[in-house]
């Protein structure tokens, strides 16, 4: 049997966690730079807040309806999901973290005798200890526990936010009641594809007539799914993996800047990032690439998007290389655009692997010494504060800070954002 945990408007119940004075109450969160909404409370969605609507296209509405607005806090909901997560596995030791609020479990091995109470045994737990409402379904595959959860979500008051997909009656059910558009793994292209199918619910998607077309147009994927939803089970959990595929850091600037010095200061701060991040997880990168964006809001071009990547002949997480790498591609990028304003820029790295497994080349390898002085700068920068020690490419003094208007503290990552309680 799976599960599948999803936290209830994630972002918003991380807010209201410590500021219970607006459960109830229209609650949105902003992306970087307060730009646009990424999510919203029920009852946000209820007085018309659309989703990544511009926050200056809303001003009136957010004022009209007394909506509460926030800057997105990834510190604080990062933390909050850690803390989700590690209840979990309490109740099982399989656990897939498949995002910062969704999480599927297995339960092969395990006794559960019930598994509607054990539900609201994982429900009430996290409620308690962390604060953060969510809802859970239960089914034979992940793509059924997915349908499961939904309908324990839609219908809270008579499911109390757990579902249990267990008998052939309640999986056709559930099937019959799934619309097309709301199964895990079909993207807004293949729905245009199978509508004109006649296609409109999971039910009528595996319908032994569509399977032939099915395997020819979405291939071994769009079979996996059908047979998870004909309660097949095909699909086990993900291994967990602390190493991430690839590290991107993109930022939008506070002002459109066309200046290549301005430019190259922003792209060697965020390659000496990405090449801190490599270090923490131990790894290093072949590839790396360099981006910039322009706002296609103010400025009418046929090109609003410049990108290009140089793959290493050495595996590296040296910020020297990395960076003076990102500031090659940059002048490539730069040149003959020298009077474009960019809104946005970024650096990611990729093709990474483990630092204890990189293989070394005969005639062309990265200076031995660079090594040593990356242990030192971390070390200095863990000791000092981040960002104490920089590459000379980096301006000490330039700080370019986003637009977070609307900040709540970090109650429980930052020491100086703790909570404190008068008592009388």
């Amino acid at each position: 049997m799976y599960a599948l945990v999803d936290c209830n408007n994630f972002y918003a119940s991380c807010e209201r966690v410590f500021q219970p004075q607006f459960v109830g109450k229209p609650v949105a969160i902003l992306s970087n730079n307060d730009g646009c909404v990424i999510s919203r409370s029920n009852e946000a969605k209820a007085v018309g807040i659309p989703m990544g609507a511009p926050a200056f296209k809303i001003k009136d509405l957010v004022k009209e309806k007394n909506v509460q607005l926030f800057s997105s806090n990834y510190a604080l909901y990062g933390d909050l999901s850690n803390r989700v997560m590690a209840i979990l596995g309490q109740f099982t030791p399989n656990v897939e973290i498949y995002s910062i609020d969704e999480a599927f479990l297995n339960f092969d091995g395990l006794t559960v005798l019930d598994y509607h109470d054990y539900g609201l045994q994982m429900k009430n737990r996290i409620q308690k200890w962390v604060g953060i409402p969510v809802c859970i379904g239960f089914a034979e595959t992940k793509a059924l526990s997915k349908v499961a959860n939904k309908i324990a979500k839609k219908f809270q008051e008579r499911t109390k936010g757990v579902y249990v997909i267990d008998s052939e009656e309640k999986r056709i059910k559930a099937l019959k009641w799934t619309k097309i558009e709301d199964v895990w793994g079909i993207g807004y292209r293949t729905i245009k594809k199978v509508k004109l199918r006649n296609i409109h619910t999971a039910l009528d998607f595996i319908q032994p007539q569509h399977e032939a077309w099915i395997k020819k147009e979405m291939g071994v994927i769009g079979l996996r799914l059908k047979y998870e939803l004909e309660g097949k089970s095909v699909l086990d959990l993900e291994p967990v993996s602390e190493q991430k595929k690839s590290i991107a850091i993109t930022r939008s600037f506070p002002k459109q800047i066309a200046d290549f010095d301005l430019l190259r200061e922003r792209v060697a701060t965020f390659a000496s990032v990405c090449a801190e991040k490599l270090r923490k997880q131990n790894t290093c990168c072949h590839t790396i690439i360099v981006m910039l964006v322009i706002d296609r809001h103010t400025i009418k071009t046929s090109k609003y998007y410049f990108n290009m990547a140089v793959t290493l002949p050495f595996a590296t997480n040296s910020t020297m290389t990395i960076s003076n790498a990102a500031i090659a591609i940059l002048k490539k990028l730069h040149r003959g655009n020298e009077t474009i304003k960019f809104k946005k820029a970024g650096v990611i790295v990729t093709e990474l692997i483990d630092e204890n497994s990189k293989q070394f080349q005969l005639f062309e390898e990265e200076n031995p010494k660079h090594l040593a002085l990356m242990k030192v700068m971390d070390n200095l920068n863990n000791k000092m504060g981040a960002k104490k020690v920089k590459l000379a490419s980096q301006n000490l003094s330039l700080t370019w800070n986003m637009n977070q208007n609307h900040l709540s503290p970090k109650y429980t990552t930052n020491f100086n954002h703790i909570l404190e309680i008068q008592c009388l």
